[in-house]
């Protein structure tokens, strides 16, 4: 299914009840967000939302991806498998033998279905240039301030294309953009991606860059904006192949080789002159729940705004998960899936990027294992798959296991788990937002093998992984706490589960403060023939609450460099063994760490005053607090960074 424009898309979620219209005036200088962040974060009135007063001309619509069933209007399917299915047969008809002429007389339809979505240029204007301002002026649209800390306005939403002035070949990203001024933007492009790639060519020629933006339009080109496509492979192909049906473009007015989508809501034209010097962008609230610090990215002026009659300025808002951003990547995952099975990782079944782990940080994995070492060819084969790359944790599971029963999952990796033997390490590239990175882009990674061991994988020694767990006894708990003083709380419900790890809350007071006390632990008894895996967070993190306690863990782990092996022979033959992980925050004083280290992203007291009092005219429905609240005691003091 396609949409003709956005409005049509919002008409749709009106009919399915998945919108709600707000009238009253809404700020859009952090005020939207707010709202933004408590709807998206409910689970019984996680809606669409339409501000239709924001002291501004335009209407802002957010939160329209925020549910997988929104996810899927937008794609315009009834489940995100659909279309890796249709990818399947797509791969599969392409690859089959066509030995007679009937079966290959049978295939032409499929060959010119698929010719129908390639996106085609069309002659004249589009409906996204009825409006054009020649002399431009971003400030007239509702751009939000999404975070206290963040540096200043940011478009959200972006689709930004952009060609290799080599090869012609469009590329269609999204990147956030800083406002600067009426016809002056950042353009934040990491030097992995595409666009990078073709500022970096333009470099080269000493000619300025043609850029353009298109905002709204068919929801399915900013899900495309954002695919890990291989590079040269045209997103919008991607996006005709979902909605079947071509993409129209048009070119634009002052960027004339670059074409944009007819039915968009609003185009910003404009170049980037690489032989400009660098914007210092940000900070800015991310997607990992932390600020991105600021850096030096190209400037963007604007040459030229259009748009459609009344346009609707579509945003998003990025911050502690879950967000929005959350079910664009889990359309990835399973889009992506098939594509990856069939080229790349045969013996795959499923995947499972937990929302706590940012995309990135922590991808599970379940295969179809037939011999030995199997698991680390698929490790090695993940991690150089495009943006597979910047996977930080990947855990590998088999045999008839619920991919997204977490409990299970848990319980399968550790009854095939020896901490000694299945945990590989290594390092590699990763986010640049990921500051746990002793260097920009590069650090650590580590794959947990959580497969059934085939005898070669074995060594001659017993293992502890071959002893039935234990709940942990009553008395070691209280030794535990009443030994180590800087322990502020621990969680030890996991092992009454089968799961032999525990949390720990710490208090970080000194040099190889981790390594000591984990060495401490498993040198009591019956705790290390109970343990396989000891966590340590922050001792500002709630232990209780899982899904945080993973999500500070996993931002701030560097695998390779932040982990301890415990290992314990008991008798001869008899090993046990215990790896701690240290999740907490890196400083030069303790840790010999020279970065600066991001806070985590709250709201401030006077904005959620501010909209606590408006909260029963929005038409919203019953209060919800801010999530903010529940995080503020975890700030690391009151900048977007400390050193």
């Amino acid at each position: 299914m396609s949409y003709r424009n956005l409005g049509e898309f919002i008409a749709r979620l009106e009919t399915e009840d998945e919108l709600i219209r707000i009238s009253t005036f809404v700020d859009p200088r952090l005020e939207i967000a707010e709202i933004t962040d408590r709807v998206s974060k409910s689970a019984d009135n996680n809606k669409a939302l339409l501000f239709e007063n924001t002291g501004f001309d335009f209407p802002v619509l957010i939160n329209a991806y925020g549910s997988e069933k929104r996810m899927c209007l937008a794609l315009g399917v009834t489940a995100l498998d659909e279309i890796a299915k249709d990818i399947e047969q797509l791969f599969s008809a392409l690859s089959s033998p066509k030995e007679g002429i009937l079966e290959k007389l049978r295939f032409l339809p499929k060959l010119n279905q698929f010719a129908g979505w390639m996106p085609k240029v069309a002659k004249g204007r589009g409906s996204c240039q009825a409006v054009v301002h020649q002399n431009p002026d971003i400030s007239q649209f509702p751009v939000l301030t999404c975070w206290p800390k963040d540096g200043g306005p940011f478009i959200t939403l972006p689709i930004i294309h952009t060609k290799d002035p080599n090869t012609k070949i469009r590329n269609v990203g999204m990147y956030r953009m800083q406002v600067f001024g009426p016809r002056l933007t950042a353009m934040h492009w990491h030097k992995h991606k595409v666009s990078a790639k073709h500022f970096s060519e333009y470099q080269k020629i000493k000619q300025k860059m043609p850029v353009a933006v298109a905002l709204g339009g068919d929801p399915v080109y900013a899900y495309c904006a954002t695919a890990p496509l291989p590079e040269n492979v045209d997103e919008y192909m991607l996006a005709g192949f979902i909605r079947k049906r071509h993409v129209e473009l048009v070119k634009c007015i002052t960027c004339p080789d670059i074409e944009v989508p007819s039915d968009a809501e609003i185009i910003i034209e404009g170049f980037i002159d690489p032989e400009e010097e660098l914007i210092w962008e940000g900070p800015f609230g991310d997607h990992t729940g932390y600020y991105s610090l600021e850096d030096w990215y190209p400037r963007f002026h604007i040459t030229c705004i259009t748009h459609r009659p009344n346009p609707i300025y579509p945003a998003t808002i990025v911050g502690i998960p879950p967000q929005e951003d959350a079910w664009l990547g889990k359309a990835t995952e399973r889009i992506f899936l098939a594509p990856m099975k069939m080229t790349l990782v045969p013996e795959i079944v499923d995947m499972e990027m937990p929302v706590e782990g940012v995309f990135h940080n922590l991808v599970i994995a379940k295969i179809q294992k037939s011999f030995a070492g199997q698991a680390q060819k698929v490790m090695n084969a993940m991690w150089g798959a495009g943006q597979m790359m910047f996977n930080k944790i990947l855990v590998l599971i088999d045999g008839d296991i619920n991919i997204r029963d977490y409990r299970e999952v848990a319980k399968s990796v550790f009854r095939n788990l020896n901490p000694s033997t299945d945990i590989f390490f290594s390092q590699g590239p990763m986010d640049v937002l990921d500051h746990s990175c002793s260097k920009l882009g590069f650090g650590g990674k580590m794959c947990i093998d959580g497969t059934l061991k085939f005898p070669e994988e074995k060594d001659g020694d017993i293992y502890h992984s071959d002893f039935e767990i234990q709940s942990l006894p009553p008395a070691e708990k209280d030794l535990l706490l009443e030994r180590f003083p800087e322990i502020r709380a621990v969680n030890f419900h996991l092992p009454d589960f089968g799961i032999p790890c525990i949390i720990i809350a710490l208090f970080k007071s000194r040099s190889h403060q981790v390594s000591e006390l984990h060495r401490q632990i498993c040198n009591i008894t019956e705790l290390s023939r109970n343990l396989r895996m000891i966590l340590y967070v922050d001792h500002t993190v709630d232990v209780d609450d899982l899904p945080c306690a993973l999500w500070r863990l996993c931002n701030n782990l560097d695998p390779k460099r932040d982990h301890i092996i415990f290992e314990r022979t008991e008798e001869p033959g008899i090993q046990f063994s215990c790896i701690g992980f240290d999740g907490t925050r890196k400083t030069k004083e303790l840790d010999n760490f020279t970065r600066l280290w991001p806070n985590i992203i709250v709201s401030d007291e006077g904005t959620i005053r501010t909209v606590d009092k408006k909260w029963f005219s929005l038409g919203i429905g019953d209060f919800i607090q801010s999530p903010s609240i529940k995080y503020k005691d975890q700030l690391y003091g009151t900048e977007a960074f400390v050193s």
